[in-house]
């Protein structure tokens, strides 16, 4: 089983979470309802078992949490891929919601970079800010060592658009690390 064990601690936030790439339970608590309901729609669209409990200075605002929580569970997807042999590497999805559509396109390259493109038309979701799911993407794919492109195509509702971007981007790394039995995929012959 490909799973990972993470704890990180500073003075922000106090993060503990286990991931297996092949399934599990879900349990998500970091204190933020919308960004836990999108936590959750991660986990399940990529078959992921996730046990996350982040505590964080809400009282400042979200944005603490949410990156380190990206960052924590980056680590996670680092360790529990290893040296990347015998994965698809790469992975693609598009994700509707209702009246949004959103795309992610994944490349487990070992490589880190973001590229970002939403426009989303109201600035906040609950105790969530709409600007947190760039900061979660970015921290997620440099922890990762994951090239990451992701995108909203159109839609209306803020809290559509990004669940969609969440669901998106979950079955594209779903794809993306799964096993395929084979060595590393690189003419180089690592990643």
């Amino acid at each position: 089983m490909r799973t990972s064990v993470q704890k990180r601690k500073t003075k922000e936030t106090d993060i503990s979470l286990e991931l297996c790439l092949d399934g599990g339970g879900v349990s998500i608590s970091t204190g933020i309802g919308f960004f836990d309901h999108m936590l959750n729609s991660f986990a399940v669209h990529g078959s992921f078992g996730l046990r996350l409990k982040t505590v964080g200075d809400l009282e400042v605002d979200c944005h603490h949490t949410v990156e380190d929580t990206g960052i924590v569970l980056g680590d996670a997807f680092a360790d529990a891929l290893g040296d990347r042999s015998g994965i698809a590497r790469f992975g693609s999805f598009y994700a509707p919601m209702d009246e949004a559509l959103a795309f992610a396109a994944v490349d487990v390259s070992g490589r880190p970079f973001l590229v970002f493109h939403a426009d989303f038309p109201q600035e906040r979701i609950g105790g969530y800010d709409s600007c947190m799911t760039e900061e979660f993407f970015r921290a997620f794919a440099f922890h990762a060592g994951i090239t990451l492109h992701a995108r909203v195509e159109y839609g209306e509702n803020a809290h559509h658009q990004t669940e969609a971007l969440f669901k998106a981007a979950a079955h594209a790394v779903r794809l993306a690390v799964g096993e395929t039995g084979n060595g590393v995929l690189s003419t180089k012959g690592s990643l």
